[in-house]
This record gives C-alpha cells, sequence and structure tokens, in this order.
C-alpha cells in the first residue's frame, strides 16, 4: 500500500528523549529512529570501527541514525521516514545542542549504500574529534612535507581551497594554515575509520569538483592516522596496491 499521509516530523529534544542509546565499546553513543535505510544494518559494527582513543574524546555526544533531518525555517526537525515531500528540506546532517550534549542526526535516507552513511558517520566523528583535541604534531609534520613536496590534490573541498589560500602570500595565509591543518587531519580520520569498516576501492574517493590526494600520499597519512590511532580488536587496517587491468 502507497503512504500518502505525510511523514511525523519531531524535534531533536522529542528524538533524544523518544530513541533508546547505545553505547560501544569505544565510547560512542549512538541510536536509531524511524525507517531508517538498510545500509546501516550492521550499525553496531560501523559503529565500532571508531577507535576507541577517538571515541573516548567524544563525550557529551551521541549519533543519531534518522530517514531524514529536516531544516525547516531554520528549524531542526526528524522525519521518521522518507517523504518526498520533506525530501528538498532535506539535509546530510545537523548538529544540535541540548544543555551540555551535542546530537548529531544523519539522514540515512539520503544515502544510497552503506558506504555513503559510513562515510557521512566518519566524516562527522573526524571533524567532532579534531574540533575537540586539535591536530597531532606528528600528522602536521607529514601534511607540510607532502605540501613542500608538491603532493597533488587533496582529500576534500575544503582542505583543497584551505590548502591553496595557505601556501598564497594572501594576508588570509596565516589563519589558512590551521584551518587546512584540521581538515587534513579529519578527512584522514575519516577515510581511515572507513577502511577499517569496509574494503575502500580508492576510485569510490574520486570527487569532480577537485583533484583527489595522490593515492600514495593518502596511503602516508592513513598509515600515520594507524600510528597514532591503532584499530580496535577484531578490525584491520591496510593498503592494498594493484595494477589496473
Amino acid at each position: 500500500m502507497s503512504q500518502t499521509s505525510q511523514a511525523i516530523t519531531r524535534t531533536p529534544a522529542e528524538v533524544v528523549r523518544l530513541a533508546p542509546v547505545s553505547q560501544a565499546a569505544n565510547g560512542i553513543c549512538y541510536a536509531m529512529m524511524g525507517e531508517v535505510t538498510n545500509a546501516i544494518r550492521d550499525l553496531e559494527r560501523m559503529v565500532g570501527a571508531v577507535p576507541r582513543t577517538i571515541g573516548a574524546a567524544l563525550s557529551r555526544k551521541a549519533y543519531y541514525f534518522v530517514p531524514l533531518t529536516l531544516n525547516l525555517d531554520d528549524e531542526t526537525m526528524i522525519a521518521d521516514r522518507y517523504d518526498v515531500q520533506l525530501a528538498d528540506n532535506a539535509i546530510c546532517h545537523r548538529n544540535h545542542n541540548l544543555g551540555d550534549s551535542q546530537y548529531v542526526f544523519i539522514s540515512t535516507k539520503l544515502m544510497e549504500d552503506s558506504f555513503a552513511v559510513a562515510f557521512e558517520f566518519f566524516i562527522n566523528v573526524g571533524h567532532n574529534f579534531v574540533e575537540r583535541i586539535g591536530v597531532a604534531q606528528e600528522f602536521s609534520d607529514l601534511l607540510w612535507k607532502q605540501v613542500a613536496d608538491k603532493a597533488r590534490g587533496e582529500t576534500s573541498m575544503d582542505a583543497f581551497e584551505l590548502r591553496k589560500i595557505a601556501t598564497s602570500n594572501s594576508t588570509e595565509a596565516e589563519k589558512a594554515k590551521h584551518e587546512y591543518e584540521m581538515a587534513a587531519f579529519a578527512d584522514a580520520i575519516a577515510v581511515y575509520c572507513l577502511s577499517l569498516f569496509l574494503d575502500v576501492d580508492y576510485q569510490e574517493l574520486r570527487e569532480r569538483d577537485y583533484p583527489l590526494l595522490a593515492p600514495a600520499a593518502l596511503a602516508e597519512r592513513l598509515r600515520k592516522i594507524n600510528e597514532l590511532f591503532p584499530a580496535n580488536p577484531g578490525y584491520e587496517f591496510a593498503v592494498y596496491h594493484r595494477r589496473r587491468q
């Protein structure tokens, strides 16, 4: 039977009150509400891929996997299922503060597969972690060595644009250097976590709007992240090289 009635929408506070929260062994708190996509059937393993040393830094934060996160008249609302009438107002995620805690609502029905859902989650984890902890000096050293060696491309549009400013002679260069480090560090954490959860084909990360970081340079960054944040028991990190067929 087709659904003709509009989806039920709730405020973030209502969702927090209604959806039971679980805590993974790595310390990450998470919950699921409504008709979420089948792509997150392995939700527990996906959340568990975040290294414990990262998860421990994300206290007072919880990740909610919901059908649609909406921006309605500058107000955040959550739909209990996909609704074509609401889709135009849907956003990939939204951070919402309640008291001294922050809740991250991730729209699973905007994603087509587990790769997309997981990457959205890990990108949020990466940025949330870097905002709290900052950038590891070892990673920063590697990053600027790659810049000096003129490594091609970057890991996100933000990192790509910030790198251009940071290496320019503009008055904004100094500020951009710190922001570039944070963006690149968060990106590397996200790709690393994704590789622990799924077998990632490098081509799946390719973007049209900017040149993706050269494979050898990305591998260097991921190995450094692995040194800083070893994989949890039951997860394995490896970089495989193969020739094109």
